[in-house]
C-alpha cells in the first residue's frame, strides 16, 4: 500500500500546517475500515494537541467523522434539541431538563455518555432506576422521540464510528485535552445524532476539564461556530464547576435528586439555577419567544407535568413508576464532620467525585455523597459537612475534600458567560469563520 500519502500528511500537521477535507476523509475512511493503523493516528492526534487546528479544519474533521457511520432522522418532526455538558460533579441537569423541555412543547433527543473519571454520566444515573435500558437502536430512538417526546439514550454503533474508535485512542495517548478534537467528538455525535439545535454546557473551575473561564469561552465560540457550519441553532454556557453543582454525588443518588426535583419534593438551589439557565437556552433555541420561555417551564414543573413526562420517558425505557417511586440512597449512612469552626472556603470537586464512583463500585449505584455545607457555609466543629451513603467509605477521606478557612471566599457566579449564536445575537454568520 502507497502510504507516502499519509507521511507527507503527518509531517505537515507535525510542523503546523492544516490538513485539507480530502486528507481528513481519507484518514477516517482509512482508519474506520481497518487500513491505517494506530500508530500514524496517534502521531496526528498528538501533532493536533501541540500545534492546535484551524476552524476550517475542525470542521472537516467533524464532517469526516459524521460522514462514518448513519444519520438519525425524525422525518418532519422539527426542531429536536439536544444538549452537551462537558462533565462535572453532581451534574444530574440533564435528567431533570430532557423531560422538562419535552412538556414544554419541544422533542428532545438525548444522547450521553458514561462517568469519565471523576465526572458522572448520565447514562449511569439513569440506569441506576431499575429497569431502564439505553442502549436504544437508532430506529427505537428516533420512533421513542416521536412518540414520547424524548429520550435519553447511547451512542449506538452506527453512530460516528470513528469517534469511538478515536476516543479510545485518544484516552490512551494523553490527546484529550485539544479543542479541535473536543469540539470534533462532541459536534459529530449531535449532528449524526439527528439534533436541528444544541446547547452546551462547558465547565470550569477545578472540578473541570477546563480549568480557567479563557480555555473554556474558547472552546464555547469553537462549538457553536461549527454547529452553525453544520446549519444548527446553538449557545453555549460557560458554568462554575468549582464545587460540585447539585447536592448529591453518585449516580443513583442523583437519579433520586433528578426525580425528587421534578414532583417538587427538594430543589436544590445551586441545582436550579443551572437547569433553568440550560432549559431557557434550550428553547430559546428552539425558536420559542422569549415572552413564553418562563411561563412555560414554570407551569410544567409546578403542575407536575414534567415529572409525569419524566415517568413516561423511564417506562418507554423498561422501567416503571414503582421502580422509579422506590429509588433511595443507600441505607448505611455515616456524617463527615468539620474539624473545627470556620468557614467552608473550598471544596475539591475531583475528590468528591472519586470518592463518590469508588464508593458505588464497592457499594452499588445508590451509594453516594450529598454535600451539606457548601462553600461559604459558616461551621462549628463537629457540624456535618457531608452525608455518606455506603459501607466502604471513610468520612475522613471526604471531610478533606472540605477546607475551612477563617471567611469566605468570594462568590463566584455559577454562570459566567453564554455564547449564542448569529440568530440569536444579531452578529454576522459565525459559520462564515470557517
Amino acid at each position: 500500500m502507497d502510504d507516502g500519502w499519509l507521511r507527507r500528511a503527518l509531517a505537515a500537521k507535525r510542523d503546523g500546517e492544516s490538513l485539507d477535507g480530502a486528507t481528513w476523509r481519507r484518514i477516517i475512511e482509512g482508519y474506520v475500515d481497518g487500513t491505517i493503523d494506530d500508530a500514524p493516528v496517534a502521531a496526528l492526534a498528538m501533532a493536533c494537541a501541540i500545534r492546535g487546528m484551524a476552524e476550517g479544519e475542525i470542521a472537516a474533521l467533524t464532517e469526516a467523522m459524521v460522514a462514518s457511520g448513519d444519520v438519525i432522522s425524525f422525518g418532519s418532526l422539527h426542531p429536536v434539541l439536544d444538549k452537551h455538558s462537558s462533565g462535572g460533579v453532581g451534574d444530574t441537569v440533564s435528567l431533570i431538563v430532557v423531560p422538562l423541555i419535552a412538556e414544554c412543547g419541544v422533542p428532545v433527543a438525548k444522547l450521553s455518555g458514561r462517568a469519565l473519571g471523576h465526572t458522572g454520566g448520565t447514562l449511569d444515573k439513569f440506569e441506576a432506576i431499575p429497569g431502564v435500558r439505553t442502549d436504544l437502536s437508532n430506529e427505537e430512538f428516533a420512533a421513542q422521540v416521536r412518540e414520547v417526546g424524548c429520550a435519553i439514550a447511547a451512542q449506538s454503533d452506527r453512530l460516528v464510528p470513528a469517534d469511538k474508535k478515536l476516543y479510545a485512542l485518544r484516552d490512551r495517548t494523553g490527546t484529550v485535552p485539544s479543542v479541535g478534537l473536543i469540539a470534533a467528538s462532541i459536534v459529530s455525535k449531535k449532528i449524526a445524532g439527528g439534533a436541528d439545535a444544541i446547547v452546551f454546557d462547558v465547565k470550569t473551575g477545578r472540578g473541570a476539564f477546563m480549568r480557567t473561564v479563557a480555555d473554556a469561552t474558547g472552546l464555547a465560540r469553537t462549538l457553536v461556530r461549527l454547529a452553525a457550519h453544520f446549519g444548527r441553532r446553538a449557545s453555549a454556557l460557560v458554568s462554575d464547576m468549582d464545587e460540585p453543582l447539585g447536592a448529591a454525588v453518585g449516580s443513583g443518588i442523583e437519579a433520586v435528586e433528578a426525580r425528587d426535583f421534578l414532583r417538587g419534593d427538594d430543589r436544590d438551589p445551586r441545582l436550579s439555577e443551572a437547569i433553568f439557565a440550560v432549559a431557557r437556552e434550550m428553547l430559546s433555541v428552539a425558536g420559542i419567544a422569549r415572552a413564553e420561555i418562563e411561563p412555560r417551564l414554570l407551569d410544567a414543573l409546578q403542575s407536575g407535568a414534567a415529572y409525569e413526562r419524566f415517568v413516561r420517558l423511564v417506562e418507554a425505557q423498561g422501567g416503571s413508576r414503582a421502580a422509579l417511586d422506590g429509588i433511595a440512597a443507600h441505607p448505611h449512612r455515616v456524617s463527615a464532620t468539620a474539624p473545627r469552626a470556620g468557614v467552608v472556603a473550598a471544596i475539591d470537586a475531583v475528590a468528591i467525585g472519586e470518592l463518590a464512583r469508588e464508593l458505588t463500585v464497592a457499594d452499588g449505584p445508590f451509594a453516594g455523597i450529598r454535600i451539606v455545607a457548601r462553600v461559604g457555609t459558616p461551621v462549628r466543629a463537629g457540624d456535618v459537612l457531608a452525608e455518606c451513603a455506603g459501607v466502604a467509605i471513610d468520612p475522613q477521606a471526604v471531610e478533606r475534600a472540605f477546607t475551612i478557612g477563617t471567611t469566605a471566599p468570594p462568590a463566584r457566579p455559577l454562570l459566567e458567560t453564554v455564547v449564542r449564536d448569529a440568530e440569536a445575537s444579531g452578529s454576522a454568520n459565525p459559520a462564515s469563520q470557517w
